[in-house]
C-alpha cells in the first residue's frame, strides 16, 4: 500500500506524538521526514523507534557550515542509519563536494550503503519580495535551478526545491536525480507558511520524485485517510 515517493513530515515535538501519528497511518505510510524541530526536542530515539518501525527517514537537519564541520557532522550522524542527508546548497561547491566525497568514504570505511545526500536549494517558504528583500536581482527559478546544477557538480544525489521547479531542474540535472518537493498542498487545502506550492499529481508530472506532505496529513479529521487520498492521487497521476 505504501509508496516511497510520499514522505510524511513528523513536525512534532514529542515521541509520543510520533508514536500516535506513526501507528493511525500504519502501512499507509513507509518513510517518514525527521526535522529540527522534533530532533532537537526529541532525540535520536524518535529515529531508533521509526527503525524498529521499519520506516525509511530522510534527516531534515539542512546543515550549514564550513566544509570539515558539515562533512564531519555527516559522519557522526550517519550512526542512525537514516536514507537521505541534507544540507544547504548556498554553503558552495566545496562544502558540498567535501560532505558528499566524506560521507562515501565514511560509509565504505563501515562497510554499509551510503545514504543519499540532498542540498536545499531555496526554502519554499521564499516569496519573490522575501527574495528581493534579501537584495536578490535574478529570479528564484533561475537560482534554484543554478544551485541544484552545482550541487550536482559537487556530486550530491539531488536536491529540496519546490514543486514548481520540479520541471526546469529535471531538464538541467537529468533522469538520475533526486528531486524531493515539500510545499505539497492537496486541492482545497491551506497554503500556510508555504509560498511555492503544487498538488502532488502536478509536482510528479513536473518531474519529483518524492513529495514531502505534514500539515495536511498530520492536521486532518482522518490522517490515514488523508494519506490514502494522496496516494491515490500519486498512483493517477500522469508520467
Amino acid at each position: 500500500m505504501a509508496d516511497n515517493r510520499l514522505i510524511v513530515a513528523l513536525d512534532v515535538h514529542t515521541l509520543d506524538d510520533v508514536k500516535k501519528l506513526v501507528e493511525e497511518l500504519g502501512d499507509a505510510v513507509s518513510y517518514y521526514k525527521v526535522g529540527m524541530e522534533l530532533y532537537y526536542s526529541a532525540g535520536p530515539g524518535v529515529i531508533d523507534y521509526l527503525k524498529e518501525k521499519n520506516k525509511n527517514i530522510f534527516l531534515d537537519l539542512k546543515l550549514h557550515d564550513i566544509p570539515n564541520t558539515v562533512s564531519e557532522g555527516l559522519c557522526s550522524l550517519m550512526k542512525h542509519g537514516v536514507s537521505i542527508f541534507n544540507v544547504h546548497a548556498s554553503g558552495g561547491y566545496t562544502m558540498m563536494k567535501t560532505a558528499a566525497d566524506k560521507i562515501r568514504q565514511e560509509a565504505e570505511r563501515l562497510n554499509i550503503e551510503p545514504p543519499k545526500l540532498i542540498a536545499v536549494t531555496v526554502l519554499t517558504s521564499m516569496n519573490e519580495q522575501d527574495w528581493k528583500d534579501m537584495g536578490n536581482t535574478d529570479l528564484i527559478s533561475d537560482r534554484v535551478v543554478r544551485l541544484a546544477k552545482l550541487a550536482k557538480k559537487a556530486g550530491m544525489d539531488g536536491v529540496v526545491a519546490s514543486p514548481q521547479e520540479a520541471a526546469m531542474i529535471r531538464q538541467a540535472c537529468g533522469d538520475d536525480f533526486l528531486i524531493v518537493t515539500p510545499g505539497i498542498r492537496p486541492a482545497g487545502s491551506d497554503i500556510n507558511d508555504q509560498s511555492r506550492i503544487a498538488t502532488p499529481a502536478a509536482a510528479l508530472q513536473n518531474g519529483a520524485t518524492h513529495l514531502v506532505i505534514g500539515r495536511p496529513i498530520r492536521a486532518a479529521e482522518n490522517p490515514r485517510q488523508a494519506a490514502l487520498k494522496i496516494l491515490e492521487e500519486m498512483e493517477n497521476a500522469v508520467k
